[in-house]
């Protein structure tokens, strides 16, 4: 999480200030790296159910870590060109679905079922701190070194990330035997059917698709717009992203504690409805060191609302999802989610060639609105305490994620359960 937002920092930088990338290359951009979210998630999510995770996990890990020694490389060269950072985003992006896929499944496997939001919430915590420190380091190492030479710092996290999943020492569930039929379509439509003929993860993985596809408008010409018509330095830029994440932290921290305090339904429903305010100092900004300083303290509350709800409803999808669904719950999800932000990239590049950056923020904007009527409209917008997990209706036997939650739910995690 440290490397990928280093480039977080530094592909944007390099991509509009050292290659000259305009609105439309932007949009390209970020609509490639988006595109395995539409074309691999639900068959890294088979494919997390059917062999063992954690080396799905490292195999991804080290392809980054190849992909994206290149872009230095060639930057020395003097050969980096705009089509190999689009490539190069590509292929890793591509990886890091086939990594999160396996990721997110496996974490039911390490923790009993009854800590999954404490789990979910250290880890988001952990991630947010991480990122803070990552875009922080970006901004430095972006204008010490060069953005394609501070994109080493992102290699480098990979092969950390790769080298401590090995340290799991945690055996997973055998998986069960497979005969015949070895395509994964049968098991991609079994996922499918799972996770809509269920009201809560249906409710949250529409809510989840409508939110990706508002950010996706406004995360495509976000940078541009800081960069280029708000005149955001490089440090600027990173630090403003950097003391933001705090938000994001604080908001994974106390979702737990918020949750006993107002129940999951109504909590998220407060998250979803004040992000769109969290937008309105963004579109009435100028250049300037104080409007600087009012996009970062929205941004924060932004990220705080989403790490806030986005632990809870994972939480949530984890708890009431069987073991053996694990990976394909998390793929419908994650193809919901993801994928629609193909399609929201081009539309951005397309507004913002046309109309104007300011006026692709604001129609993202209008879009945050969508998941707010989503979740209101539902039943889960009442929902006042975390669910108990119900038996596996496919014959799975029960395992220590299936045991309901202790009456201490709310206490520490313990050292073995601190473990991610």
């Amino acid at each position: 999480m440290a490397g990928s937002s280093v480039s977080s920092v530094a592909v944007p930088y390099l991509a509009v200030v050292e290659l000259n990338a305009s609105t439309a290359h932007v949009s390209a951009l970020v609509f490639l790296t988006q595109l395995p979210s539409l074309l691999v998630t639900l068959h890294a999510g088979a494919l997390a159910d059917r062999h063992p995770k954690r080396p799905l996990m490292i195999g991804g890990d080290l392809v980054c870590v190849v992909v994206l020694l290149t872009l230095p490389l060639a930057a020395a060269l003097d050969r980096l060109t705009f089509q190999q950072l689009v490539a190069v985003a590509f292929v890793q992006a591509t990886a890091g679905v086939v990594h999160d896929a396996a990721a997110i499944a496996y974490l039911p496997t390490l923790l009993d079922r009854s800590l999954l939001q404490q789990g979910n919430s250290r880890i988001g915590g952990l991630f947010s701190l991480s990122a803070t420190a990552g875009s922080s380091l970006g901004a430095v190492l972006v204008s010490v070194l060069g953005a394609a030479r501070a994109l080493l710092a992102d290699a480098l996290s990979y092969a950390v990330s790769a080298w401590c999943t090995t340290r799991i020492r945690v055996s997973e569930a055998p998986l069960s035997p497979r005969t015949g039929n070895t395509k994964l379509r049968p098991e991609i439509a079994e996922g499918v059917r799972y996770v809509f003929a269920d009201t809560t993860l249906r409710t949250l993985t529409l809510t989840n698709s409508a939110v990706s596809f508002a950010l996706g408008v406004l995360n495509t010409v976000w940078a541009l717009y800081l960069l280029r018509e708000l005149r955001f330095t490089a440090t600027a830029f990173g630090l403003v992203m950097g003391a933001a994440t705090l938000g994001s932290c604080a908001g994974a921290l106390l979702a737990p504690r918020m949750t006993r305090w107002y129940g999951p339904g109504p909590m998220m429903l407060a998250a979803l409805a004040l992000t769109p305010l969290t937008q309105i100092p963004l579109l009435i900004a100028s250049p300037g060191r104080s409007w600087q300083i009012a996009i970062g303290a929205a941004l924060a509350v932004q990220l705080f609302c989403a790490a806030a709800a986005g632990t809870t409803q994972r939480s949530i999808r984890q708890m009431i999802t069987t073991p053996r669904l694990q990976g394909r719950m998390q793929a419908v999800s994650s193809w919901l989610t993801g994928g629609s932000r193909p399609f929201a990239a081009p539309l951005a590049g397309a507004i913002g060639t046309l109309h104007g950056v300011r006026s692709a923020l604001i129609v993202g904007t209008v879009l945050l609105l969508v998941p707010v009527a989503v979740l209101a409209l539902s039943p889960v917008r009442s929902l006042r305490a975390l669910p108990v997990p119900t038996p596996d209706p496919g014959g799975d036997p029960p395992t220590r994620a299936d045991v309901p939650a202790p009456a201490n739910e709310g206490a520490p995690l313990t050292k073995e359960g601190d473990r991610p």
